[in-house]
């Protein structure tokens, strides 16, 4: 009778070390869910469940192996490192020169270290975590929108077609090359449809918050541009 009570007593524990790692995975994937991330509620509430289950099975799941010398309680729980390895992989994504989906693995790496910090019984560790992640998530975001939108990490492709007079085009063909010093290829031809207009066209790398409106302005500075076009290259 002792030991049925006991083990009602361990069930609870665990319950509320799944329910508060369920409600952690919730707090880290709702703001990744709002990001329209791949990675959202559901998996960060699912991972952090399992590796507190996990965590949970590792400690007490092979009592009669508690005392063995060849004992390891970790040895489970250390395999959830793996496991996320594959799952934070597959939401890295490589499109052109630009990598994404690095942040979303991190969380999801966090998350399965605060579902095994809530499978320990660590819930202040847990707690303080999920705040930590959260704020950097966020807060970190906001910085980086509002100081480091001009950083060479993530450049953008954009193709440039406007015509201009062929009177002039020689004229804004180098003020274009002198004035946006990240062109890496531009194209002058003589337009197929109206022989006295020049067609020009070229490809850069924009690093600007908002490349298009940026790119517009500086575009309408220029005397003799007409019919313009701004678009931007997927690779």
């Amino acid at each position: 009778m002792e030991e049925f009570f006991k083990s009602i007593i361990i069930e609870k524990s665990m319950l509320l070390d799944i329910l508060l790692a369920i409600f952690l995975g919730f707090a880290i994937g709702f703001e990744r869910e709002i990001t329209n991330k791949w990675a959202g509620l559901r998996t960060h509430m699912l991972v952090c469940l399992g590796s507190c289950i996990f965590t949970l099975l590792s400690i007490h799941a092979f009592p009669v192996f508690a005392h063995s010398p060849q004992a390891d309680p970790a040895r489970i729980a250390a395999q959830i490192l793996t496991g996320i390895g594959f799952i934070g992989g597959g939401t890295v994504l490589r499109h052109g020169y630009s990598i994404y989906g690095l942040t979303t693995a991190a969380t999801l790496w966090i998350t399965a270290s605060i579902g095994m910090a809530c499978g320990c019984g660590y819930t202040s560790l847990a707690l303080v975590c999920t705040v930590l992640a959260v704020g950097t998530l966020v807060l970190i975001r906001i910085f980086e929108k509002q100081y480091l939108h001009k950083g060479t990490k993530n450049p953008r492709k954009f193709k440039v077609s406007f015509y201009a007079n062929s009177d002039t085009a020689d004229e804004v063909y180098s003020v274009i090359v002198d004035k946006f010093k990240s062109i890496f290829e531009i194209n002058k031809k003589v337009s197929s449809s109206k022989e006295d207009l020049m067609k020009i066209s070229f490809k850069l790398d924009l690093f600007d918050k908002n490349p298009v409106q940026a790119l517009h302005k500086e575009l309408n500075n220029i005397e003799g541009i007409e019919s313009l076009s701004i678009q931007e290259i997927y690779d």
